[in-house]
């Protein structure tokens, strides 16, 4: 099942897409959730289409960890070695944005670049959890841009500021469920830019699998419902201009299409 959140007429809500297509194809219609989708939850069968509404970036997260050099072709075109242990980061709940929404370069960096990712949804309280019980608490999967300011990241050994600032993380455009973790560590990652491939890679080239990351971060911090693990990018990132269209696209999930503006 595909879950988008989204806004119509002032209100906020979650949706379950059906139909085929994309965001911009049409086609798609959104059977409204009754309550929230980390419990139980009901259809109402109250149908809306897609070309209605806002999407929203599709979680709204306690925090997000993401993961740094976990290709190993990435960490070497940046000049990085492989990590011993995987390298975590935070981006701040400000940094997320949905769908459509404007990546708004920032004043202190002049070299802006994509990171295409896959993104894990986490759907349950969980804290130090095995590795044969994170199928249980993954709730699904979406597409995700580590926007970097890279220029800032050489320069600063933490990376909050460079990976952190607003409109940072785009989420998007639905949260898939139906795949496993055994599916989601092995499906095609691409980045475009104005048309023009720049990122192709597959999940099946991670350093950590899903499971190996989610263990890491939960042996150390309780993740709540809807957090957000973000697992690396394949090889290909590169810079972003004001005016350009970045698409982030992943097999089974969906594409995630934003534009980046000049801040202010």
């Amino acid at each position: 099942m595909r879950i988008a959140r989204f806004s119509i007429d002032g209100n906020v809500a979650f949706g379950a897409v059906e139909g085929e297509g994309t965001v911009e194809s049409g086609g798609l219609v959104l059977d409204i959730i009754k309550g929230i989708p980390y419990t139980d939850f009901e259809l109402s069968g109250t149908k809306v289409p897609l070309s209605k509404v806002r999407l929203l970036p599709p979680v709204l997260p306690n925090k997000v960890v993401g993961i740094g050099r976990n290709y190993a072709e990435h960490a070497k075109e940046l000049g990085n070695e492989v990590p011993e242990v995987p390298v975590a980061f935070f981006k701040p709940t400000t940094s997320v944005i949905g769908p459509g929404d404007a990546i708004e370069y920032p004043s202190f960096s002049h070299e802006l670049h994509h990171e295409a990712e896959l993104a894990v949804v986490i759907g349950r309280m969980c804290r130090e959890v095995p590795r044969e019980r994170v199928q249980d608490v993954v709730f699904g999967y979406t597409c995700a841009n580590d926007v970097t300011a890279r220029d800032v990241q050489k320069r600063e050994s933490q990376w909050a500021r460079a990976k952190g600032f607003d409109t940072s993380c785009p989420l998007g455009p639905w949260i898939e469920t139906g795949l496993s973790t055994a599916d989601a560590n092995d499906l095609t990652v691409q980045a475009t830019v104005n048309g023009e491939q720049r990122q192709l890679g597959r999940t099946s080239d991670m350093i950590r699998s899903i499971e190996d990351l989610v263990v890491h971060i939960s042996e150390a911090m309780t993740l709540l419902p809807g957090d957000v693990i973000l697992t690396g990018t394949p090889a290909g990132v590169g810079p972003l201009n004001v005016g350009d269209e970045v698409a982030v696209t992943i097999e089974g999930i969906g594409t995630l299409t934003n534009r980046v503006i000049k801040r202010g």
